[in-house]
């Protein structure tokens, strides 16, 4: 019998989940760190930000050079069946859980 091997062409949390929590953790991320960091390419991390700019689930405003990204608070999800729930709430789970040990919460 061979061993099962796990299917790996699904995943719980969607691109744009991780766009969003990899924001909340660092506002002033560059595009090109944010791609690489959620393993995406810097036209799809593009991409997504713009949906989620257009969404209304964050807003971005240029510091000179540099983008600076705010997370509106208050968003709901989309989908009805979870609609009633904030995306913070997911957004605390995902950015705690990305955490080192001994580190400390940002405010």
């Amino acid at each position: 019998m061979e061993p099962v091997q796990p299917r790996t062409s699904w995943t719980f949390v969607t691109n744009h989940a991780r766009i969003l929590a990899r924001i909340s953790r660092d506002p002033e991320i560059r595009l090109r760190d944010l791609a690489e960091s959620c393993r995406l390419t810097e036209r799809a991390a593009q991409a997504i930000v713009t949906d989620l700019e257009s969404a209304g689930y964050l807003t971005r405003m240029r510091h000179g050079r540099r983008n600076h990204y705010e997370v509106t608070p208050g968003t709901r999800f989309r989908h009805p069946a979870e609609g009633h729930r904030e995306v913070g709430d997911l957004l605390h789970l995902l950015v705690d859980s990305a955490r080192l040990p001994g580190e400390g919460s940002r405010p």
